[in-house]
């Protein structure tokens, strides 16, 4: 079991970054590249580390000509399927990737797929990555998938992997991602932080932690992307090779390194990351977080609303210890409309469509009225008799 580092000392004690930020440059490569990036969210969290790239949450056939007709080079599906079934995620992950490839063969355009999910390594894993290598290399015309990328680091979050332990900051310190509530997750639970056990656990054993390759920190930061390049040459047969990070230029070395690997060595990947990566993926350069004024004064919101101030709204599911100290410093402050809903009432089938409805007219009337609205599930988590059911 791995236990709790300092993380000041931690860090300090890691070799310096890349000299230099490869963001200018990926960005470059992305643009003059016939590959569209599409990136399977699976809750809606994703898109924290973006902006001005498209969200779409429908997938039809016309909806995703639409993108590739305005050649987009990267956008985001909102599948939210971490909420479904194991075999309600594979049949839509598998659907999803039959209709990118079929309208990315009718412009003639590559396709990379990043499967994103949770940074404390929730969700259905490795099914979606499994599901979208099996339609890529069944349906499409590209070959084998060589290798499934593991990259959970997200800065933001301080969710942060070295020596293949991924790690949860928590103040000074850093909690090994199996020893928080996060690993307890009625649906999601896991055992292992170190990420090659990770792999080897969530796969019921049909990865073994032998068979998984890593980026380890030294590689990036002293490697640099030529060292990545290296090693991702090497990957076969869908193999897993897990991604050590603890800084957003870590990550851009990784992402210019496996640009390298599919350039210039026409190797084939499919990735499973947390929000991080595709940020350091496409290039797009960080930027401060936006501004309650910034927000006040969008004239393009001003306008929707027909000149007219409303509220924002906050929604919050999440029964995790962080998140509800979160909620409660949300709902100390003056002026939010609070509005609560109550789990039970939303598994009782009987009172869900009323509970729904109530709760919609009561967002509407004080978002309308100018107010800042949190919604919010009560506390208590309610869990089923088996994973499935817990969803």
């Amino acid at each position: 079991m791995s236990e709790a580092i300092d993380k000041e000392s931690t860090l300090g004690n890691l070799p310096d970054e890349w000299p230099s930020s490869l963001m200018s440059t990926i960005a470059e490569r992305v643009a003059l590249d016939d590959q569209t990036i599409v990136v399977l969210d699976d809750d809606p969290t994703g898109t924290q580390t973006v902006y001005d790239l498209p969200v779409i949450t429908e997938w039809s056939l016309e909806t995703l000509d639409a993108e590739f007709s305005r050649g987009t080079p990267a956008f985001y599906i909102m599948t939210n399927s971490r909420s479904l079934t194991p075999d309600a995620a594979e049949v839509l992950n598998k659907e999803i990737a039959t209709r990118l490839l079929v309208t990315a063969e009718k412009y003639d355009r590559r396709l990379s797929i990043v499967s994103r999910s949770d940074s404390t390594l929730r969700g259905h894993y490795p099914l979606e990555t499994d599901a979208i290598a099996d339609t890529l290399q069944t349906l499409g015309k590209g070959g084998s998938i060589d290798g499934q990328i593991i990259a959970p680091f997200f800065l933001e979050g301080g969710r942060l992997t070295i020596d293949d332990v991924h790690y949860v900051a928590e103040g000074s310190n850093l909690i090994p991602a199996a020893e928080t509530p996060f690993a307890k997750d009625a649906a999601f639970g896991f055992t292992q932080s170190n990420l090659l056990d990770y792999v080897e656990e969530k796969s019921k054993g049909t990865i073994k932690k032998a068979e998984v390759q890593s980026i380890t920190i030294d590689d990036v930061r002293r490697g640099g992307p030529e060292r990545v390049r290296a090693k991702l040459k090497c990957l076969s047969n869908m193999q897993a090779c897990v991604v050590n990070a603890v800084s957003l230029r870590d990550m851009e070395v990784f992402a210019l390194g496996l640009l390298d690997a599919e350039a210039k060595d026409m190797k084939r990947f499919v990735v499973r990351s947390a929000a991080t990566f595709v940020q350091a993926r496409i290039g797009l350069p960080k930027r401060p977080i936006l501004t309650a004024n910034a927000i006040n004064n969008d004239d393009a919101l001003s306008s929707a609303a027909g000149g007219k101030k409303t509220g924002g709204l906050v929604v919050v599911g999440s029964y995790v210890p962080k998140t509800t100290a979160q909620l409660e410093s949300l709902l100390a402050l003056d002026g939010m409309e609070k509005i609560e809903i109550n789990v039970l009432d939303l598994i009782d089938s009987e009172k869900r469509p009323t509970t729904i409805s109530s709760t919609l007219d009561q967002v509407q009337k004080a978002i309308a009225c100018g107010k800042n609205t949190v919604v919010y599930t009560s506390r208590k988590l309610m869990t089923g008799n088996d994973p499935s059911e817990s969803l």
